[in-house]
């Protein structure tokens, strides 16, 4: 039996149970997929996140590959509106690091215990100082027990740690298109680029290797509309070529399309029971920080739960703290990932030569701000 019980081997588990590993904690790590991949593919780490992170060593492996983005740009029609120097931030990471998701795993995954795959859990139950956990795999039904639970596994995980429509939230009506792509050498290749004009958001971000990660703001949710694999990519194409990325718009050969959501748990604790990461919470990934507060909670989490195993009690005020202070941040970067997607909506003519004119008087008057809250500069861990 494992003092630890973690739901769920996406980065924010994964971190969890290495960390629980290097505090010399036995955690078991269950996941329902068979193999590794899917979800979410986030790409940027946070100057929090990196610090966080340097103990176990991770940062030292993702900063191996990964890019170093040093300077956001604000551009529309054409002419830059302004720029966010993140190398201005009084930060040991003055960056924003850029990784594909598959290789931050293997970077987190380093010394954690290999993953129990196709572990479907379907309740978790109280049972005296324990856990009950039932699960299912290769069609069997099992039943394990362990004192500390925690839940990682995701918003499909919500219903075993929360009450059925709980934590309440909401889907954005937006939708957006994605890919990645290798492109020529440019300029601005270690640039992160936001594009702005009156047909929504296009972002540009650096990615290892001289590949780009592209994000446009999509039609596709409207009613008459194509959807099929081709007229994504056309669509996407069409958007990147309409804001000078045309390198971008002949190197991408398939789009994906996503939506997303809003939802922020009030509580991440009921008892021995833990949510963590987009269990728990879940924010915008325009917002760029969704992974990242995953990773925060796992990475303040470790050691109390550590802690907890060592001294066979609770280290209730630590406890108290952790779960405000991430409930708290989660909360600000909500509010950052809301302000950011209603920025890239379409308007019109008129509301876009405002919109410009406003994004030019904040960036040049802001100084370290907009780098600071773009940064994670504002979570409880920065």
């Amino acid at each position: 039996m494992p003092d630890v019980l973690i739901v769920g081997a996406g980065p924010v588990g994964t971190l969890l149970a290495a960390e629980l590993a290097r505090h010399g904690v036995e955690a078991a790590l269950w996941d329902r997929r068979t193999a590794a991949g899917g979800g979410t593919r986030a790409i940027g780490l946070h100057a929090p996140v990196l610090a966080a992170l340097e103990a176990g060593g991770a940062t030292e492996r993702i900063l191996e590959r990964a890019v170093k983005v040093r300077r956001g740009e604000a551009r529309g029609g054409g002419t830059l509106l302004g720029v966010v120097r993140f190398d201005r931030l009084q930060q040991r990471h003055p960056y924003v690091a850029t990784l594909p998701q598959p290789e931050t795993e293997a970077a987190l995954a380093v010394g954690a215990p290999a993953p129990v795959r196709g572990m479907a859990v379907s309740g978790i139950q109280v049972d005296g100082e324990r856990l009950r956990v039932r699960a299912t795999h290769d069609d069997s039904t099992l039943e394990t027990t362990a004192p500390l639970v925690v839940v990682a596994g995701g918003a499909g995980a919500r219903g075993l740690v929360f009450r059925p429509g709980m934590p309440r939230g909401g889907e954005y009506p937006d939708r957006y298109l994605m890919s990645d792509a290798t492109v020529p050498p440019r300029d601005d290749a270690a640039v992160a680029v936001v594009h702005l004009d009156e047909r929504g958001v296009l972002e540009s971000f650096p990615l290892p290797d001289g590949r780009r990660r592209f994000v446009a703001w999509d039609t596709g949710g409207a009613a008459g509309v194509d959807d099929d694999d081709a007229a994504r990519l056309a669509r996407l194409r069409a958007a990147l070529a309409a804001r000078g990325e045309h390198e971008g718009a002949a190197a991408i050969t398939a789009a994906a399309s996503f939506r997303v959501r809003r939802v922020v748990a009030p509580h991440l604790r009921r008892g021995r029971l833990f949510a963590i990461g987009d269990t728990a919470h879940e924010v915008s990934p325009i917002g760029g920080q969704g992974m990242n507060l995953g990773l925060l909670d796992a990475a303040g989490l470790a050691p109390l739960l550590a802690r907890w195993v060592r001294e066979g009690a609770a280290p209730e005020p630590e406890l108290a703290a952790w779960e405000r202070d991430r409930v708290r941040s989660a909360g600000r970067a909500a509010l950052l990932a809301s302000a950011n997607t209603g920025l890239g909506r379409p308007v019109g003519a008129a509301a876009h030569a405002v919109r410009s004119r406003a994004m030019r008087l904040a960036l040049a008057a802001g100084g370290t701000l907009f780098a600071r809250a773009y940064a994670m500069g504002f979570d409880a861990a920065g």
